[in-house]
């Protein structure tokens, strides 16, 4: 297959909202509620737990897809492979039927590290849910895992590192709010 047609499938799986889609099947609009942020974090705010679980998984197998997808059809390609996983996740943020407005990207890039490297995705994990556990603020555990994996991912995969820094400024600048509410106190925390 093309690479071209992969990398612009990658673009378009990223950008498919699932969050949006499975809370509309439920007659609820993501984008008035809570954050108004179409991301698994905010179908939380919709007191439906399951929805959300699934909202996490919808958008983190399109990371996965896109990436693996590469991994199949251009050879296990490096370039390819990373370039795939940053136009997921850029879909997600930037999806064009949503006229560029997406979510922050965490999910997403949950997937496409467990498509690069499984032990990348365990860190991030295991320091989401632990910076969770102490803190209740989603964003802060989402910008803590990101900065604290794409800082040890040299130590996991060489070619890692510039991936995830370029994955790691998207979902830093969509958290921008948040980063000034954290700072000025004004965060929410997520009660489970």
């Amino acid at each position: 297959m093309d690479r071209y047609v992969i990398l612009i499938l990658s673009y378009i799986i990223g950008s498919i909202p699932f969050s949006l889609i499975v809370t509309k099947i439920k007659g609820i609009d993501l984008r008035s509620i809570g954050s108004r942020n179409i991301g698994a974090t905010n179908v939380l705010r919709t007191g439906n737990k399951y929805l959300a679980a699934l909202a996490l998984l919808l958008d983190s197998l399109k990371g996965f897809i896109a990436v693996y997808a590469a991994q199949q059809f251009l050879n296990n390609n490096d370039f390819y492979m990373y370039l795939s996983a940053i136009l997921a996740v850029s879909g997600h943020t930037f999806p064009i039927w949503l006229k560029f407005k997406g979510g922050k990207g965490v999910a997403t890039t949950l997937g496409v590290l467990l498509a690069l490297n499984v032990l990348a995705a365990l860190v991030f994990i295991f320091i989401w849910v632990t910076v969770f556990y102490i803190f209740r603020y989603s964003s802060l555990s989402s910008l803590s895992a990101t900065a604290i994996t794409t800082i040890i991912s040299p130590f996991l995969h060489k070619n890692l590192f510039s991936t995830l820094l370029i994955i790691g400024i998207l979902i830093f600048l969509k958290h921008h709010k948040n980063i000034t509410n954290l700072l000025q106190g004004k965060e929410s925390k997520l009660l489970l």
